[in-house]
């Protein structure tokens, strides 16, 4: 009963599920990125490889796709809190990594983390700029969100860590 879902699952089982979904979804991203996104449906993702002054881009429906698939196996597992229930938890924990890298600390669509000292992060900012050096359909490399190629860590390696500039208040006296 367990394989298919329909039963209550151990601790060990649901953050086995999780962790596996979570990761698992990194190749998705990939497969989804290099041969979908970058294939059939570029006319969605152009959006997201070309300037524009609007707040959201056709990319954009890519979330609503994978956060309702997340939303609807959370709902029809929660009852039984079987294997739907925590696969739509680690497509949730992986989304909201993504959308906190990606969105916010790569692309500055909310400007409240603009830099990292981390060197991990900062390849994977270099890497994901080289995916952008293109803006077309083809050419471009580097799909995945979390597995950066050494060659960036490399680079990132040799391009000093951001300081972190405090703004002094001033204040004026009357």
């Amino acid at each position: 009963m367990f394989f298919l879902g329909l039963g209550s699952m151990t601790t060990l089982a649901a953050v086995a599920v999780t962790t596996a979904t979570f990761f698992g979804m990194e190749f998705v991203a990939w497969f989804m990125h290099r041969f979908v996104l970058h294939g059939p449906l570029w006319f969605l993702h152009r959006s997201h490889h070309v300037r524009h002054p609007h707040r959201f881009e056709r990319n954009d429906f890519f979330f609503l796709f994978y956060g309702s698939l997340s939303m609807l196996l959370i709902i029809y597992g929660a009852p039984a809190k079987d294997v739907r229930f925590w696969m739509g938890v680690g497509i949730a924990a992986y989304g909201t990594l993504y959308f906190f890298v990606h969105d916010v600390l790569i692309h500055g669509r909310l400007r409240f983390w603009r830099k990292s000292r981390s060197m991990y992060l900062r390849a994977l900012n270099m890497a994901h700029k080289m995916h952008h050096k293109t803006t077309g359909r083809d050419g471009s490399e580097e799909f995945g969100l979390l597995w950066v190629s050494p060659k960036y860590f490399a680079l990132a390696q040799r391009k000093p860590a951001p300081t972190r500039v405090l703004r002094q208040r001033t204040t004026t006296s009357a």
